[in-house]
């Protein structure tokens, strides 16, 4: 099971189907609810319809016994006292209404005398009772051309109905109605109320249907949703497992050269390969300049250490021949080769300058009166110009921006500081030949000399450029290389201001 659910295509057609599964039984209980109210509704206004007919016909002066004939639907008439007066033909049983009776009896609540006595026959309806209280015509009434029927009288036909639900058993076949009950005030014959039902067959059928159908589509339509999204998942994510495939073989097989198949998109999986051959791009020049680097190191390093051991070798067999001097020198330049070495391994790393104030003017002034007798001299200002950042690597920035001025000038190295804006420009100019426009981006790479004829001992490692740039770049600032107005090079250090 948790293999089955681990993939995404899993999750998704799952979750897919989850969740439509919750619409559609929301929806299809609202169906349901909302077809069932309108139906039963429709039932509550047919039996008021029915309820305020026979009103209309009791109204009109309608004997009881002629009162039901037309209808179908059950129908009660119950007078105040509770007694039943009329009732359905052929109605044998009857609950939800004012009385479980299904024969009408005499009334005993007419405003006129003892009321109507009860039909017979099988309407069961009692008959009309006149105004004095009796069945029979009076002759002075008849004499004087007046009708003997019931006044019609204030009909409350427009009075409030009340709903309930109940069942009725007519001529031997049971069935659930809506009742409503209308109450009737007749000159004559009292208060009456009329009980008139109207079938529910037709919601219970109606709800019957939607509920079969939505049990048989409800799972097609599930099964339909997870089908559709399974296969456009897998369509989706088909992108995707190339780019794992291919993951897997640049790493079994360590070859950075190999990028990873970009889709013919432009969704998030393409977006996806993109940045994963732009990261293999990234670290394959991070593999290579570190190989490079290793490489640079140690040829660098084996010079020295050579020339330090021949000469501790020749100064072990002949000690009048060692040239100490020699040997200090290559120890210094090994030491400070290691310190360079160290340096750039710290910066690769990430660490980041010390949040301190430095004052770019005095750096300059001390790195130069340190330089005076080879013929540096210093241009600054007298008010401060000061950075954020380690007192430490901008000295070492600027110590090897004036040692490369040194090796290339002819006479004179001059270190300027000035403000512009919110930076903080440190100028170092010499009167050499200057660089090359086309390697001025070359000479920050690490172990890069322009002059492949000259000595290491007078050009160095080619490392110093590369510090300076590097921890330039780590303060939030530039280093860059033009030319000056007497063809020299001009080295210009931005950084902002603290």
């Amino acid at each position: 099971m948790r293999r089955l659910f681990g993939s995404v295509r899993s999750r998704a057609t799952l979750a897919a189907t989850l969740v439509v599964a919750v619409a559609l039984v929301a929806a299809g209980a609202a169906v349901l609810l909302s077809l069932r109210s309108n139906l039963i509704d429709q039932a509550g206004t047919q039996a008021e319809r029915t309820a305020r007919n026979v009103a209309a016909n009791l109204a009109s002066g309608t004997a009881y016994a002629q009162l039901l004939d037309d209808e179908d639907d059950p129908v009660q008439v119950v007078d105040a006292g509770g007694t039943l007066v009329a009732a359905t033909e052929d109605l044998q049983a009857i609950s939800g209404t004012g009385t479980t009776e299904v024969k009408p009896q005499a009334s005993t609540a007419a405003t006129g005398g003892t009321g109507g006595t009860g039909g017979t026959g099988s309407t069961g309806a009692a008959s009309s009772p006149g105004p004095s209280g009796s069945t029979d015509e009076d002759p002075d009434d008849e004499a004087d051309g007046e009708d003997a029927s019931p006044e019609p009288v204030e009909n409350d036909s427009d009075g409030d109905v009340v709903l309930t639900d109940g069942s009725a058993t007519i001529d031997g076949e049971s069935a659930d109605y809506r009742f409503a009950a209308l109450p009737v005030e007749l000159t004559g014959r009292g208060e009456l109320t009329v009980y008139a039902g109207a079938s529910l067959d037709a919601e219970q059928s109606a709800v019957s249907s939607a509920t079969t159908v939505m049990l048989i589509g409800f799972p097609l339509l599930l099964g339909v949703v997870a089908g559709v999204t399974w296969l456009v998942t897998r369509r989706a994510l088909r992108p995707v497992e190339g780019i794992r495939a291919e993951m897997a073989a640049i790493t079994a097989s360590e070859d950075l050269t190999r990028r990873v198949p970009v889709p013919d998109t432009h969704d998030e999986v393409a977006r996806l390969a993109r940045t994963t051959n732009e990261t293999l791009a990234a670290l394959e020049t991070s593999v290579e300049r570190q190989r490079r680097f290793v490489a640079d190191a140690s040829h660098e390093l084996r010079s020295p250490i050579a020339s330090l051991r021949t000469q501790l070798e020749v100064g072990a067999a002949h000690p009048e021949l060692l040239d100490v001097d020699g040997a200090v020198e290559d120890t210094v330049r090994l030491q400070h080769l290691a310190a360079d070495l160290l340096l750039l391994a710290r910066l690769d790393a990430g660490e980041r300058p010390v949040d301190a104030r430095c004052d770019l003017a005095a750096l300059a002034r001390e790195q130069a009166a340190q330089r005076a007798g080879a013929g540096v001299s210093a241009e600054t200002p007298e008010a401060a110009v000061e950075v954020t950042g380690s007192r430490g690597q901008l000295a070492r920035v600027l110590g090897n921006l004036l040692d490369n001025g040194l090796r290339h000038a002819r006479s004179a190295v001059t270190v300027g500081v000035r403000r512009d804006g919110q930076w903080a420009v440190l100028e170092v100019a010499d009167d050499g030949d200057g660089v090359p426009e086309a390697d001025r981006e070359r000479v920050f790479e690490r172990f890069v000399r322009l002059d492949d004829a000259r000595s290491r001992d007078d050009g160095g490692a080619g490392l110093g450029l590369a510090i300076a740039r590097d921890v330039a770049v780590r303060h939030g600032g530039t280093l860059t290389v033009r030319e000056t107005a007497t063809g020299g090079a001009l080295f210009e250090l931005r950084l902002p201001l603290a």
